[in-house]
């Protein structure tokens, strides 16, 4: 089950049908509190919100599902008008998976969708470099046995670093399996990401190595 928060009945009703045509049973809510609703009632596999809503925002929303241990790991993706550089970020350092602005295309949602489903619905074993220890079932990060928090987007990059350790993964590799999409050019993204990462793992962060012009890598050495 897919839970759509839009207050935009054209954009709503044009999403729910083509993802049931595709397969995806969608339920629509057009207020928060009907959405709150819904959560009680039966916790969905993916959440698709709208930032700019009625009685609350998108982001206010957000803050709850993740401060929620019923609800910190659901994969939720944002829609919205809202598509400044300043605005993704917000949302994705916000615990947000992914980001589509809109207008957007049918074709590139239900790739996004699918791309989010096969991440979250893979369990991997755990990974452990010098004093770094990760468990993506548990979706724990420790340095020295100390807990690490990190955003969604973090953790996702740390574990596929970690699950191709020893090789070179470029920007684009990056992009491509952790935001679900195609690399454009636009580098920023991951470079934000990895220089965040490094600083919340504090010397194990020296782990993750810059190959300069093309990526990062995780040493297989130590």
């Amino acid at each position: 089950m897919i839970y759509l928060l839009e207050d935009d009945d054209s954009i709503r009703d044009f999403v729910i049908y083509t993802l049931n045509s595709q397969g995806m049973e969608t339920r629509g809510f057009d207020r928060p509190s009907g959405f709150w609703e819904g959560m009680e009632q039966t916790l969905p596999s993916l959440v698709l919100l709208d930032i700019m809503l009625p009685e609350e925002d998108g982001l206010s929303i957000l803050k709850k599902l993740r401060a929620s241990a019923r609800t910190a790991r659901l994969p939720v993706i944002m829609l919205t008008a809202k598509s400044t550089e300043y605005d993704k970020v917000m949302g994705l350092d916000g615990g947000a998976d992914d980001y589509i602005a809109k207008p957007f295309g049918m074709m590139e949602l239900l790739s996004r969708i699918r791309a989010l489903l096969r991440r979250t619905e893979t369990e991997g074993a755990a990974y452990r470099c010098g004093e770094l220890s990760v468990d993506p079932g548990r979706h724990t990060v420790e340095v020295d046995g100390e807990s690490v928090a990190l955003t969604q987007k973090e953790f996702e990059v740390l574990c596929l670093l970690l699950k191709n350790r020893g090789q070179v993964l470029s920007r684009e590799q990056l992009i491509e399996n952790v935001w679900g999409y195609a690399f454009t050019g636009e580098s920023r993204t991951v470079d934000v990401h990895v220089r965040t990462l490094r600083q919340k793992l504090g010397e194990a962060g020296a782990y993750i190595e810059t190959v300069r012009g093309y990526g990062y890598k995780i040493s297989s050495e130590g």
